[in-house]
């Protein structure tokens, strides 16, 4: 038996993965644990975790493998400062006493963090280093149900590479081409992020979901300024716009005047129609890049297949956007695309590509439905319910199920917490908030008093898998919630002249479909497609919720309030729950009613954490 633990960390979005004997045994982010989100501190509670699940101590473990090489991504920083130098001093003498004292010298300050977990772990030369991206294309790849695949990897950037092209073979990754920092496609996106007055490395998706509300009227000044691209897809930025190279900010004055405005300040600015048009600009112009680069390898590399990973990954839109081509015939994202996803990457990689191992594939994936994380039995979950004061019931399955459903058709709002929790950013219906997509208040609801966030934040729907062809155009799995299709014309309501006319967030109250909590604006929605055999419990929700509406869909959202992690224990579920205008938690067979509990259990929770 070997055993290889996978860290990725000190950037952000830490996490840790055990795979043994290739077999991916758990994975899962250290914000989960600590509720503090994108935590990127070393994860000495993920580690503690995926120990655990495999039944292993830190001494018992033959590799540990850390996501991406320090030394090369320093020489990178010191490179770079170099060239851009004197600007960036203010910059530069912020990063260094880090690097020096920590990064630097990151098997040491590794290696006295695993020592935490073990005193009996004294073998330094247990620790190995991946390279970032090949990490990534790891992720990728390997869990795929693929023999043979081309492997891009998009993101903000690893120790030199932001764009790599790979192709995977059986066990073996050959990469095959790169493009290096400072030009990123991920790196443009923050940028935009942060101009438009969201967090960087966390606002990116409400860049996306702000798109469709705006007209893409600046697209062409961002291809024509921003970036000089080229028909094979690669590209190469014009850094005097940006300030990410050297400076403690993305974007420069520059920047700022050739669009017109200041970056948004979200203490004091509203978003304005103008804040849309650049979310939808951006949008495009990365869907233009993406689909270039996608069309060129597909000529040059005649694959059938095609895996993505890396933040750029998670871009929904851009892979529906893919998909819609036909330029390949299978596409597979790594469920956990950003660095949370490195560290099964880093182990998978050592296993396949040092060790050598043979590789099964597996026509599904292997990543088990991404439910890699914590779970929790029903004698456990009594016993956190009574320790919180919580009054609750017990119910048979069949019951259960029954009333949910029920309860769901009625329009009422559930926390749902069943098995093991999701790896990676989304809730696949483990951890998570689900309702009736029929209802036409119910996304406003669920964003301003359930999850206290931007009211044109989208939701996604829950499907099962053999109706999703007669409610999207889109015939693919889609497990993961990583692809955006548009929802069926038959089920589309068609605009008024009136309602043509609305612009910016006014369009949010208008019904698209007889989906509108999980119909966007533009008519698209980002699907996930629900199997029975990865996720049993949540598929015969869903049956037993189309049996009495005709609808085989849920509304689905993490189950967690605006800055806050997923939630990963019952604590967690029962604060959220006390906390916000849910109606109902679901925890393992326990059924448990807000109206039914003490009024003191209430939570302030609005304001528990900080806004992303």
């Amino acid at each position: 038996m070997i055993s290889i633990l996978g860290i990725s960390a000190f950037y952000h979005d830490s996490a840790a993965a055990l795979i043994v004997d290739g077999e991916i045994i758990a994975a899962a982010q250290e914000e989960r644990f600590t509720r503090k989100k994108h935590d990127s501190n070393y994860p000495y509670k993920a580690v503690e975790y995926v120990l655990s699940e495999g039944n292993l101590k830190l001494s018992q473990i033959d590799h540990i493998v850390f996501y991406e090489k320090p030394f090369l991504k320093f020489e990178r920083l010191i490179e770079t400062y170099l060239a851009f130098s004197p600007n960036g001093f203010k910059s530069f003498s912020v990063s260094m006493p880090i690097w020096l004292r920590e990064k630097l010298f990151q098997k040491k300050y590794l290696f006295d963090n695993l020592k935490k977990h073990d005193k009996n772990f004294s073998d330094i030369t247990k620790i190995n280093f991946s390279e970032h991206h090949y990490s990534h294309a790891a992720s990728a790849f390997y869990p795929s149900p693929f023999e043979e695949s081309i492997i891009i990897t998009l993101d903000g950037v690893g120790e030199w590479a932001t764009t790599t092209v790979a192709i995977g073979k059986e066990n073996k990754i050959n990469m095959l081409k790169e493009i290096h920092f400072p030009h990123s496609i991920g790196l443009l996106y923050s940028a935009f992020t942060y101009y438009l007055g969201f967090k960087v490395n966390s606002g990116e998706y409400k860049v996306m979901g702000l798109a469709p509300y705006g007209e893409p009227k600046y697209t062409d000044i961002i291809l024509n300024k921003l970036i000089d691209l080229k028909e094979d897809g690669s590209f190469r930025l014009d850094m005097t716009y940006f300030n990410y190279a050297t400076g403690l900010t993305m974007t420069n004055k520059k920047f700022s005047d050739l669009f017109g405005e200041p970056v948004r300040n979200s203490k004091k600015d509203l978003i304005k129609q103008f804040h849309m048009d650049i979310a939808a600009s951006i949008q495009i112009a990365i869907e233009k890049i993406i689909l270039k680069m996608v069309y060129s390898i597909a000529k040059d590399y005649k694959s059938k297949n095609l895996c993505l990973a890396g933040g750029v990954a998670l871009n929904c839109v851009a892979n529906g956007k893919i998909l819609k081509k036909n330029l390949f015939k299978n596409i597979w994202i790594q469920p956990a695309a950003g660095d949370a996803g490195g560290s099964l990457g880093a182990a998978l990689a050592l296993w396949y590509n040092e060790l050598k191992k043979p590789r099964k594939i597996n026509p599904l994936d292997d990543m088990k439905g991404s439910f890699l994380g914590p779970k929790f039995n029903n004698e456990e979950i009594e016993k956190k319910l009574k320790f919180l004061n919580a009054k609750f019931e017990k119910l048979s399955e069949e019951k259960l199920i029954e009333l949910v459903a029920s309860e769901i058709a009625n329009k009422k709002t559930v926390g749902w917490f069943q098995g093991r929790m999701e790896f990676g950013p989304r809730a696949l219906g483990a951890r998570s908030i689900i309702a009736d997509p029929r209802s036409e208040k119910m996304q406003k609801e669920l964003n301003l008093k359930v999850k206290f966030r931007e009211s044109f934040r989208p939701f996604a729907p829950s499907i099962l898998r053999e109706d999703l062809s007669n409610w999207f155009e889109l015939d693919q799995d889609s497990p993961y919630m990583l692809l955006v299709a548009e929802v069926k014309k038959n089920k589309q309501i068609k605009m008024t002249e009136e309602s043509k006319k609305l612009f910016g967030i006014d369009k949010l109250n208008i019904p698209r479909s007889s989906i509108p909590a999980v119909t966007h604006v533009d008519y698209s929605a980002r699907v996930q497609t629900v199997h029975k055999n990865t996720n049993p419990r949540y598929y015969k929700l869903l049956t037993k919720f189309k049996e009495l509406t005709n609808c085989p869909i849920l509304v689905n959202t993490s189950f967690n309030v605006r800055g806050e992690p997923i939630v990963c224990e019952v604590e967690d579920a029962f604060n959220c729950f006390m906390g916000t205008n849910l109606d109902i938690l679901v925890c393992g067979d326990f059924i448990v009613y807000k109206n039914q509990q003490s009024q003191s259990l209430s939570k302030n929770y609005q304001d528990s954490f900080e806004k992303d």
